[in-house]
Parts: structure tokens; C-alpha cells; sequence
């Protein structure tokens, strides 16, 4: 009887909670702005995906185009949350046209899985390792910065 509670199940427990937590980091985004802010899918919903990307890119300091169940799209705003910049999230799972963005995305980048993918100024930053890479080489605060997202 036990046996099928989530808490029996470890892989199941940590989805669950990932997935709550999940939740609860876009709940925060949307009603205090102060991990960022979410896109609305409904004004982006119309020409190329790619000039989509390239359009939200060149509207905002920082752009992370994200789905909202991936750990490693969570870790980067996590990452630049922390930092004190307020980045723009585009969750790619929750526009019916997302999927077309993620393929204009992996033609970008050519590599898969497409996301997290951060723009910043504009420019195409990378993913998840080209971002780590430069947050540890010291790169990122200035670029940050040239950016305007950032203010120290």
C-alpha cells in the first residue's frame, strides 16, 4: 500500500519536487519580477522563429529561452537571479509555436538539446556550458555590464 507513494520512489520524489519547485520559481518570476520576467507568448506568436529569437534578443539586456521543467534552464536563472540581474525567460514548452523556436535555436547553436539559451546584449552567449564557462573565466560580469543588466 505504501509502496506507491512518491516519497517510496526516489527518481519520482525529486521530479515531483523539481517540478513544484518548478512552479513555484515561475509563480515568484511572474507575481514579484524580482528573478525576472516571462515573456508573454501570445505577442511573439507570429513570423520566422528565428527572427522571433532575434527580435526578443535585441529588445532586452538578457534573454534566456528556457522550458520550465529543466533543471539546467532553472540553474542559469538561478545563476544570473543571483547576480542581481533581472533576465527575460521565454518558456519555449508553453508557446504552441515553442517547438519551432527550439529547432531555430538548435540550428543556431548546432548542437541539441537547445535549451537554456542565453543572449546578452543581443549577442548569442550559448548554452548552459558556454555561460558556466564564461561566469568561472570572469567574462560574464562585463559582458553583463556592457549590457546594461548589470550595475556594479
Amino acid at each position: 500500500m505504501y509502496s506507491s507513494l512518491p516519497s517510496q520512489n526516489p527518481k519520482s520524489e525529486t521530479s515531483i519536487q523539481l517540478y513544484y519547485f518548478s512552479l513555484f520559481l515561475k509563480m515568484h518570476c511572474q507575481t514579484t519580477g524580482s528573478w525576472g520576467s516571462y515573456m508573454p507568448t501570445s505577442r511573439t506568436n507570429v513570423g520566422d522563429p528565428l527572427e522571433r529569437i532575434e527580435r526578443l534578443a535585441s529588445e532586452n539586456a538578457v534573454v534566456i529561452f528556457s522550458i520550465s521543467s529543466c533543471c539546467m534552464c532553472h540553474a542559469v536563472k538561478r545563476l544570473f537571479c543571483g547576480m542581481g540581474v533581472n533576465p527575460t525567460v521565454y518558456e519555449l514548452d508553453e508557446d504552441p509555436r515553442g517547438k519551432d523556436m527550439e529547432k531555430a535555436l538548435i540550428r543556431l547553436l548546432g548542437t541539441s538539446p537547445p535549451v537554456p539559451v542565453v543572449f546578452i546584449g543581443g549577442k548569442l552567449v550559448g548554452a548552459m556550458d558556454r555561460v558556466m564557462a564564461s561566469h568561472i573565466n570572469g567574462t560574464l560580469v562585463p559582458l553583463l555590464k556592457q549590457a546594461g543588466a548589470l550595475w556594479l
